[in-house]
């Protein structure tokens, strides 16, 4: 039986993941064994289609493993039924993708809020919540704008926003600055900095090293096993180096 610790937020015990049967079948997880505790920041790195992707869907309930556990402070995943996950999403993991997923009727603050709303917070409770949170990310003059409005970089500050409102525990972020220039990229670095070191678990897909290197630790995934661990070295000449 597995044993979880009371600053455990996130458990993935031997969790493999297959997609296709037989011949056509691929292996994008193989037995991964991950924990990330609360206050934790953990960047996950490797090469593409090594399965960080993969890793971030399962960790946040959106896929199934094929085999293994997932568990969200101490929660298994695989025990709830649709509308139990989807309210656990709601409400204790926050998810940045890759393509912002944010709703184009909606202006910012109605973006950043709705998890919040569809969860039964007060309007207006929702609304100062997400307002904060675009505050966080730096763009609190945007709020009553619409997404067709924005460049691509102030979407993704919106969806970093919708990630981190409220009180969620967990935070998991897919190459959150790939659409940000160098210094706005900086400052979503130190918002999910600071989410961590308030309490939150933070596990983020990058390639760049500079990023990852405001972890605590480093998880190397290649096809489609961890490799390799090792703790961040918060070297400010490296989290203020210039991309390129």
């Amino acid at each position: 039986m597995t044993v979880h610790g009371p600053q455990q937020v996130l458990e993935l015990a031997k969790v493999s993941r297959t997609f296709g049967q037989g011949a056509t079948a691929v292996a994008a997880l193989r037995d991964v064994d991950l924990t990330i505790n609360a206050g934790e920041f953990v960047a996950v790195m490797g090469p593409s289609g090594s399965g960080k992707s993969s890793l971030l869907a399962l960790a946040g309930g959106l896929d199934r493993p094929t085999s293994g556990g997932v568990f969200v402070e101490s929660t298994p995943l695989a025990g709830l039924g649709l509308n139990a996950l989807a309210r656990l999403r709601r409400r204790a993991v926050g998810y940045v993708f890759q393509d912002f997923n944010l709703v184009p009727t909606l202006s910012a603050v109605e973006n950043a809020a709705l998890p919040l709303e569809l969860d039964g917070v007060p309007a207006r409770k929702a609304h100062r919540q997400a307002l904060d949170a675009l505050r966080q990310v730096g763009i609190p003059e945007l709020a009553d704008r619409f997404m067709d409005e924005m460049s691509g970089g102030q979407q993704q500050r919106v969806a970093i926003a919708r990630a981190i409102v409220g009180s969620r525990r967990l935070i998991l972020a897919d190459e959150p600055t790939g659409a940000l220039d160098s210094t706005t990229g900086h400052g979503v670095m130190e918002v999910l900095r600071s989410r961590a070191d308030a309490g939150a678990a933070v596990m983020l897909v990058t390639h760049e090293a500079r990023h990852a290197a405001w972890a605590d630790r480093v998880v190397f995934i290649r096809d489609g096993r961890i490799v390799d661990e090792a703790a961040a070295m918060h070297d400010p000449a490296v989290l203020l180096a210039p991309a390129g």
